[in-house]
């Protein structure tokens, strides 16, 4: 058994702001160190609960665990090229095959091509057209897990420029779909087989529409395996 984490460092960045503050020197006979984080629900690798995209829907906290939480399988896209349209053909090419219900993980090893913290790993992304995100949704998992900036208008908003609704894809088709959105996880070239056990448990933030989360693959788990 292997775990694989499967989570971006959260620290100041080119698109969120990070806002440490420390409070405490048990050295100097303080007796506790005390850290306050600020900064955004929606960056590094995170979840998306369906009011981030649809008005008066479930938030954050209402996400149950059954979604993020569980078996996984693994589409290889690993040869993907630099802005490159990945499309439903593509996806079908890469699936190894399951059952409705489980997690799918799109593992692009995109981070191996380009560095997250730069911005040419947002500008020079492959990205997911319309019948790709449909593609998703007829499989019907719980959740879909994403290895680079899905949408081609994610790159848009480096520069302040919102696209319409329709042009977010996923957001627009697999969201709406109810279908959990798993965003911006790396080092999933990590990962040897084409299944996998995922956990990806949002932080339970009553009112927000995504939250941080510590994502993590275990390799060769068994139903007879000890927990």
């Amino acid at each position: 058994m292997r775990i694989v984490d499967l989570s971006m460092m959260i620290e100041p960045h080119l698109r969120w702001p990070v806002d440490l503050e420390v409070k405490g020197d048990i050295a100097a006979g303080d007796e506790f160190r005390v850290s306050r984080l600020a900064t955004t629900c929606h960056g590094f690798t995170h979840v998306d609960a369906q009011a981030h995209f649809i008005a008066g829907a479930p938030t954050i906290e209402a996400t149950p665990l059954a979604h993020v939480v569980g078996r996984c399988r693994i589409l290889n896209l690993r040869d993907v090229k630099p802005n490159e349209a990945i499309d439903a053909e593509r996806l079908e090419r890469a699936d190894p095959g399951g059952a409705e219900g489980e997690i799918l993980l799109l593992s692009s090893g995109w981070d191996l091509q380009r560095d997250y913290r730069d911005r040419t790993f947002w500008t020079d992304a492959p990205y997911l057209t319309r019948d790709a995100a449909e593609w998703l949704a007829a499989r019907k998992p719980t959740a879909i897990a994403v290895d680079f900036p899905q949408d081609y208008a994610i790159r848009l908003l480096l520069d302040g420029v919102m696209a319409p609704t329709e042009e977010h894809v996923t957001h627009d088709v697999c969201l709406r779909a109810g279908i959990t959105l798993i965003e911006y996880v790396v080092n999933t070239s990590s990962l040897s087989g084409s299944h996998c056990f995922l956990s990806a448990a949002p932080l339970k933030l009553p009112r927000a529409d995504g939250s941080p989360t510590r994502v993590y693959a275990i390799e060769g788990l068994t139903p007879e395996s000890p927990l």
